[in-house]
């Protein structure tokens, strides 16, 4: 297998006095001090479906070196956070199943900085598990941020600028989002409506804006509406908030996650067997839902959200698609290969997506716009304008009895 694949407050209203924030790349020693109080997580779940075979339950995309560039996608998010906030200020919320894994290919990562979760509870969870852990640790006005493991994002500098602006926000009491310039129609984003400037609220923030509304992935004609608005973006999920602000607001919004999510938080200071304990007793029985829908959303209407434009090339890689619009054609035909190109051979085909993960050769003949994933013990043979419907084939294949291809 090419190594391209390889697997090497005041509740509802912002409120505080805003402090200032470096403009400068924190690597410089003052600059850090400015950033001592920001903290990283990255939410590392998955189930492996939207680019099955080759990612599976045990080993998500996350996991994946999927732009050839030597560096897998937890990776590469773990440098570009640590450019901003510093050694040791980078977490990872993950499943137990995945922590080997992440501390193999993390191995700069303090053992004391992976969350480990026994089974899923969506991002809000995740996020909140961590903040409240780190505020009991750091302080109860640490900045936490949290940024997806398998995003791809191009223009270091422009994303370093974001991020800044959006923690000098959070630190004046909003919960803020960055979010990304639509450069296209896309149906396969929820949109945030973004209103006034905060700027003369913020100044360390100048490009801030007030959150009017989030909304959910549109229709075509729909999304073609935001655009010719241009006051919409993208939600890419990345939210940056001060942890009392963040846990004040999940107080009000989910009470019972509240009080589950402090006592296992408390048993994290309190060592030994403790986590274990608690997460046996309280993790199971958390309500499973997006941080979008339980915090973002609510909070909000109430005028309590800010938006940070990031205008930095962006993809959450969601299908194949995705992944062939990040990967350099291998002929004139535009045939896109991820992994090893002296295994596939071609005549008369053009526009596919190949993935020769199980080292054998794979041969096109008048072959168009498809999908082949070769793996050693799955093929996976689709339209490539039907790559957002893989998932629909491992839920088929589940349905089957085939778990141990899932």
């Amino acid at each position: 297998m090419s190594s391209t694949i390889d697997t090497s407050t005041e509740h509802g209203h912002p409120h505080g006095e805003p402090h200032g924030v470096a403009q400068a790349q924190p690597h410089n020693p003052n600059d850090i001090q400015e950033f001592q109080d920001f903290y990283a997580v990255i939410p590392a779940g998955g189930t492996g479906t939207r680019l099955w075979p080759l990612s599976r339950e045990a080993k998500p995309k996350f996991l994946y070196d999927l732009l050839g560039q030597g560096r897998t996608l937890i990776q590469s998010t773990y440098d570009r956070l640590e450019h901003v906030a510093g050694h040791g200020h980078v977490a990872v919320s993950t499943g137990w199943r995945h922590v080997a894994a992440i501390r193999e290919q993390l191995p700069q990562l303090d053992e004391n900085d992976i969350f480990a979760e026994p089974v899923p509870r969506d991002s809000t969870a995740a996020i909140a598990l961590a903040t409240a852990v780190l505020a009991r640790r750091h302080g109860a006005h640490v900045v936490v941020g949290s940024f997806a493991a398998d995003h791809v994002i191009r223009g270091a500098a422009s994303f370093a600028r974001a991020v800044r602006e959006a923690v000098a926000t959070a630190r004046a009491g909003y919960v803020t989002t960055i979010g990304i310039a639509a450069s296209r129609p896309s149906t396969a984003f929820g949109y945030i409506h973004q209103g006034r400037s905060l700027a003369a609220d913020v100044p360390d923030a100048p490009s801030a804006r007030l959150v009017e509304r989030f909304v959910e992935k549109p229709d075509a004609a729909t999304a073609q509406a935001y655009l010719s608005t241009g006051e919409y973006r993208w939600n890419a999920g990345m939210f940056v908030m001060r942890a009392d602000v963040l846990l004040s607001h999940l107080h009000d919004y989910k009470p019972r996650m509240y009080d589950a999510i402090s006592t296992i938080a408390d048993a994290y200071l309190a060592g030994g067997d403790a986590v274990d304990e608690a997460m046996a007793t309280h993790w199971s029985g958390i309500e499973k839902i997006a941080f979008d829908y339980s915090v973002a959303e609510p909070l909000s209407v109430q005028g309590g959200v800010a938006m940070i434009p990031g205008d930095f090339g962006w993809d959450d890689i969601g299908d194949f698609n995705s992944v062939a619009a990040l990967l350099p054609s291998a002929n004139e035909q535009n045939i896109k290969i991820l992994g090893d190109r002296e295994c596939v051979s071609y005549i008369d085909s053009a526009g596919d997506v190949v993935v020769p993960a199980a080292g054998r050769t794979i041969a096109l003949l008048g072959v168009d716009d498809m999908v082949v994933v070769d793996t050693p013990d799955a093929l996976l043979v689709a339209p490539r304008a039907r790559s957002q419907e893989v998932k629909n084939m491992v839920a088929h294949l589940r349905q089957e009895g085939h778990d141990e291809l899932l």
